[in-house]
């Protein structure tokens, strides 16, 4: 019989070695919202896995291995306060054009509190990175489409 068919013994570890979470290769930049975030996840995460039984494997993997991960992340932030500036930085609220005349609003932050339904996309995305040192009337190609900075807060 295969062994994918095989059931596990009863306090098997077929949960013991999830493998961790991908850290981004790029700098860990946050924003002080970023890193409150960060705090907050690690502290419900400790609060989540004190809660669970021993015998719960699964969870207990999982919220160890989330752990390790939001700990590194932590430890690797770099904060960056946000300061005025006619250009586009880390740490941006931009408006811009799309050709089809939509405006879209959105704040450039860090990977792990971009939300682009909430309206922030992180500093590593492509119309992050070609917005980043433009200004007010610039415009910046971006997979073919252009988009022209409306007002740069």
């Amino acid at each position: 019989m295969s062994i994918a068919f095989v059931r596990e013994p009863e306090g098997g570890e077929a949960f013991e070695d999830l493998p961790d979470r991908p850290l981004s290769p790029h700098q860990n930049f946050v924003t002080p919202q970023g890193l409150a975030l960060i705090e907050a996840e690690l502290e419900r995460l400790h609060a989540e896995h004190g809660a669970l039984s021993p015998d719960d494997k699964a969870g207990l993997a999982r919220t160890s291995r989330d752990l390790r991960y939001w700990t590194a992340r932590r430890n690797s932030a770099q904060v960056i306060e946000p300061s005025p500036s006619d250009t586009v930085h880390f740490g941006s609220t931009v408006t811009v054009e799309r050709e089809d005349g939509i405006r879209q609003t959105f704040r450039i932050v860090g990977e792990d509190e971009a939300d682009p339904t909430k309206g922030s996309i992180a500093y590593v995305a492509p119309l992050a990175r070609a917005l980043t040192g433009k200004q007010a009337g610039d415009t910046v190609t971006v997979a073919d489409h252009e988009v022209e900075i409306i007002e740069v807060r």
